[in-house]
Parts: C-alpha cells; sequence; structure tokens
C-alpha cells in the first residue's frame, strides 16, 4: 500500500508561483510506475496535469512550459513546481500513484491540497 500527503497549495495572485509537495510513505516512489499530480475545479472534471516515471515526463497542454514535476528519490518526495498560474488553474490538486501491471495497476490519492489564483 501506498501513502500519499499532498501539501503546499494555498492562495496567490496572478503570474505568482507555487511548489506542491507529495509525502510518500510506506513505498519507495523508485518502484512505483507512475507518480503525478491531478486536479479538479468546481463543476470541471478531474484533470491530469502532469505524471512522472522512470522515462521521462508528461504534461497536459493546459500547463505546459509553466509547471515542472519532479521527484526527490532520497527524500520519497514528488513535487509539482507551479509558474506563472492562472486563474484558470484554481482547484484542488492531488498527489497520484499508480502500481505497475504486477500489481494490478493499483491507484492511491493524496487528500488534496487547494489552489487559488485571483487577484
Amino acid at each position: 500500500q501506498v501513502q500519499l500527503v499532498d501539501s503546499g497549495g494555498g492562495s496567490v495572485q496572478p503570474g505568482g508561483s507555487l511548489r506542491l509537495s507529495c509525502s510518500v510513505s510506506r513505498r519507495s516512489i523508485v518502484s512505483i510506475n507512475t507518480m503525478g499530480w491531478y486536479r479538479q475545479a468546481p463543476g470541471k472534471q478531474r484533470e491530469l496535469v502532469a505524471f512522472i516515471t522512470n522515462y521521462g515526463t508528461n504534461y497536459a497542454d493546459s500547463v505546459k512550459g509553466r509547471f515542472t514535476i519532479s521527484r526527490d528519490n532520497a527524500k520519497n518526495m514528488v513535487y509539482l513546481q507551479m509558474n506563472s498560474l492562472e486563474a484558470e488553474d484554481t482547484a484542488v490538486y492531488s498527489c497520484y500513484a499508480r502500481l505497475g501491471v504486477a500489481e494490478g495497476f493499483s491507484e492511491y490519492w493524496g487528500q488534496g491540497t487547494q489552489v487559488t489564483v485571483s487577484s
């Protein structure tokens, strides 16, 4: 099993930056197939923002060039650096982990952290 704890959300003005952190426990992130961040805004469907695997990273078109996902294997942490934030980025952001085929692609979620971008 994997436990994820999100943090780092808050309120920021348009153009500002935030860094979200995901603390992973009960499992080394090196052994996790995919780590990522989802977000869900009120009245909208959940959206995959970014994910990272042992082979690279991938981003939603809406955040390319502004957001960067990274991980620190030694600290068992995953981060989402968010720059040039826009009002449309306002949402609850949740860390996500998916195990590999041998473990049935089991999925785990953090509790979510609110990001509000407003002037």
